[in-house]
């Protein structure tokens, strides 16, 4: 999470998986002090940090990534050409400047000199060049094709110099280089299939300020300080990236000092961490998510692939603001559609599905819904109306969420059915082989609105992000037409139908955005929220020496 773009790259959230947060888009309101427990001279290194997970990451190369658990680490091993600083502007990572033509057809980068892999190999500009080949070759699983379907050229004039020219012009064009940038002398002459499940994707080598150094399945991951990092090695000797698959057992475990570092629960937020005992040796921080949670539906599943009448109903039957402050404890706002008001691309006109069971009712009998046998569930055709709620283990939020969706369902004569998987299996045997009624998860988002690799009707394939098979063929126009327009004011109008259209298609049950919220112990110093969030410039945290609980 070293803040380079590909943080905001949208990624399954794992809401309150792993507290860090280091780089994703928070727009923070501070509820600790601004740099914890003040001042004790000049920053040391030495000390380690302990971040507790509910998850383990799925796979570490940047390009094949899907999940949040898995960018917590690569983005402390990789850069990207460039970067989000702490007011959420773009700013040079690996590129240390860059020039865009007058047509905005032509970027050329400026790479930083004598920057080296963790290996000791220099990077170049050949490893651009290499990435973005990668990129664009169909048999490579990545879910991030999208973004350089535009670029006609990428080319290496020099070591330190790489020109990118585009087929037309794109206005996410610069956000997308925050991508993170691979090796070439590591995969060689690889084919895809290899590079797909090379030995890398476990023991990757990046540029960044962490290396990697182990992965103990279950328990934990290791890196270590880059002394030879360009911005300087981070003054934190090692991040342990520990996998606790509860948040109770983490609490317990912050509370011991077994971890220093987790996201919490509203309940352990407002009754745990508000004692005079934690405060004395934690700092809380509270500030509104760039992220929502969701409830989709698989459109391919009879039940809901031809009726978005349907999934309105259900809509109308789902009570939002009692899960937000039941579950959430009023730390959160109800969602409407796939951007979080904090985006600018939020369309303030479309209005949340109010509660309304009994005219969720009359919707689902007026396509023959009815209770014909008495037993209070609802059949068409000889079927029952019935699905499957998937979601992730370890997440209470989310269980909770799904269990009182469950019971308003109820209500209406709906059976639903709530199952619990651990997330890795969640994502690979379920969500990306579209086997699957609904899933309860959560979208991270970039600052920049581009939601073309959720919502268009042809990233559907395995590993892709439009994994519930969703299609509006005015939506895919407006999504391409978004990606062409620069003038801030015409792309705002589109977002805005954007906002508006898929809101009315209810392909997904838009839930709501919850606010972050992190415990830390209070000896690390250094440490503010901004824009960005708190772990903008986690390279710069430190421990003063009397303090430190770990040597190297």
């Amino acid at each position: 999470m070293i803040k380079k773009f590909f943080t905001f790259l949208i990624v399954m959230v794992l809401i309150a998986a792993g507290a860090l947060y280091l780089y994703k888009a928070k727009i923070g309101v501070r509820t600790a002090p601004e740099t914890a427990t003040g001042n004790l001279g000049a920053p040391v290194t030495g000390d380690n940090i302990i971040n507790a997970s509910i998850a383990e990451p799925s796979i570490l190369n940047p390009m094949l990534a899907s999940d949040s658990a898995s960018f917590d680490i690569i983005d402390l091993v990789f850069n990207g050409l460039l970067k989000y600083n702490k007011d959420i502007k773009l700013i040079g990572d690996l590129a240390e400047s860059w020039n865009v033509s007058p047509d905005n057809l032509t970027i050329t980068f400026h790479l930083r000199q004598n920057v080296k892999w963790h290996d000791g190999f220099p990077f170049t500009s050949e490893d651009v060049v290499f990435t973005y080949h990668k990129l664009i070759d169909p048999d490579v699983k990545t879910p991030f094709a999208s973004n350089f379907q535009l670029v006609s050229s990428v080319t290496a004039p020099d070591p330190n110099t790489v020109v990118v020219k585009y087929k037309e012009a794109f206005a996410p064009a610069l956000e997308s280089w925050g991508m993170g940038i691979l090796p070439k002398h590591v995969f060689g002459q690889m084919s895809a299939e290899e590079f797909n499940k090379s030995d890398f994707n476990r023991f990757p080598i990046g540029t960044g300020p962490y290396k990697f150094k182990e992965w103990h399945s279950g328990q934990n991951i290791v890196l270590e300080a880059n002394p030879d990092y360009f911005e300087g090695r981070p003054f934190i000797d090692k991040y342990v990236y520990q996998i606790i698959p509860d948040q109770s057992v983490q609490l317990l475990s912050l509370k011991t000092h077994n971890v220093d570092m987790m996201s919490l629960r509203p309940d352990q937020y407002s009754k745990d961490m508000t004692t005079p005992e934690f405060e004395k040796e934690f700092n809380n921080f509270r500030y509104p998510s760039f992220s929502y949670t969701y409830l989709a539906y698989n459109l391919k599943n009879p039940l809901f692939k031809d009726s978005r009448w349907t999934r309105q109903a259900l809509s109308y039957a789902i009570n939002r603001q009692e899960i937000i402050d039941g579950v959430l404890q009023s730390m959160g706002t109800i969602c409407t559609g796939p951007f979080p008001n904090r985006s600018w691309a939020y369309n303030p006109n479309v209005k949340p599905y109010e509660y309304d069971p009994e005219r969720a009712r009359k919707m689902l009998a007026g396509i023959g819904w009815k209770d014909t046998n008495g037993d209070g569930y609802l059949e068409k055709g000889g079927r029952k109306f019935e699905f499957t709620i998937l979601t992730n283990q370890g997440n209470k939020e989310r269980e909770l969420s799904a269990t009182i969706i469950q019971e308003q369902l109820k209500k209406i004569g709906v059976k639903v059915n709530v199952r619990i998987l651990e997330w890795s299996t969640l994502i690979h045997q379920y969500v990306d082989k579209k086997d699957f009624d609904s899933v309860l998860m959560g979208w991270n988002m970039t600052p920049d609105p581009d939601c073309f690799d959720i919502w268009n009707s042809e990233k559907t394939k395995e590993g892709e992000y439009n994994f519930i098979s969703y299609k509006n063929p005015q939506v895919d126009i407006l999504l391409a037409l978004g990606r062409k327009t620069f003038d801030m004011e015409e792309r705002k109008k589109i977002y805005f139908k954007v906002h508006a259209l898929i809101a009315e298609d209810q392909p997904y049950a838009f839930l709501y955005v919850r606010d972050s919220l992190v415990a830390l112990d209070k000896r690390f110093r250094g440490v503010k929220v901004e824009p960005l969030g708190i772990g903008y410039n986690f390279i710069k945290w430190w421990v003063p020496k009397a303090e430190q609980r770990y040597t190297q």
